[in-house]
């Protein structure tokens, strides 16, 4: 008998009945109706001995303190720090997580253009505010500053990336790019520019000019708040 047909075994009716009921609800009013802490009791399925998967959900937001966007912070190690949420359970979170990030992005990049450095940050930060690490982005523009494409050129540990400046240049060129917007993550939540993304500003920013193409703005975000070089009048 394995690990799983044991812990299943050793639950009372009772807990089965906790585990079923977020199923049995989605089935009989719609997924809309599912609290977050049933809608993460699916996704964990199997609960332990002494605690369902209900339990489980319930414990993970209370740790998370309610916010679902700090939950998406959460390392796998951290998850796994929870009695009860091992390997594959956190894995499992952590991609229906990732699914519902980049299912935003893309809603959002499909309507959206970037008029000022407010509308930069609406688009990045449900995406890369919550990320354990640093990761540099760039949005290509038309002229009428209409998302072309957006990507994620490289990504780092948690103090630096590494910006590889003829890839943007020559992703810009592929899709016609007049204008351009780079932004990276602070994952400590510290605004202020380092030299070196001063220097990384300088260098994108003279090299988009020798292709006619023109930077925008450099975006720092840390949290829910961002920096501007643009508004900043340091670009």
């Amino acid at each position: 008998m394995g690990m799983e047909e044991q812990q299943e075994k050793g639950k009372s009716i009772k807990d089965w009945e906790l585990e079923d009921r977020p199923r049995e609800k989605m089935a009989q009013r719609g997924v809309q109706a599912l609290t977050n802490a049933e809608l993460l009791a699916i996704l964990i399925q199997n609960g332990t001995k002494n605690k369902s998967a209900l339990d489980l959900a319930k414990e993970l937001l209370a740790y998370s303190h309610q916010d679902l966007n700090e939950l998406a912070r959460m390392s796998m190690k951290t998850m796994m720090a929870i009695k009860g949420i091992g390997p594959a359970k956190a894995i499992t979170l952590m991609a229906a997580l990732e699914i519902g990030r980049r299912k935003q992005l893309k809603l959002a990049v499909e309507k959206q253009s970037i008029l000022n450095s407010k509308d930069a940050a609406d688009l990045l930060i449900p995406y890369i505010s919550d990320l354990p690490h640093e990761v540099f982005c760039v949005i290509y523009l038309n002229t009428a500053n209409k998302i072309l494409h957006y990507e994620q050129i490289s990504a780092g540990g948690l103090a630096a990336t590494v910006v590889d400046i003829r890839m943007i240049m020559k992703s810009a060129l592929q899709w016609l790019a007049s204008n351009l917007i780079i932004a990276h993550n602070h994952p400590s939540g510290n605004l202020r520019p380092s030299n070196q993304d001063k220097q990384i500003t300088q260098k994108l920013a003279e090299a988009a000019s020798l292709l006619d193409i023109k930077l925008n703005d450099h975006i720092i975000i840390g949290g829910n708040h961002y920096f501007s070089f643009a508004d900043e009048g340091i670009l």
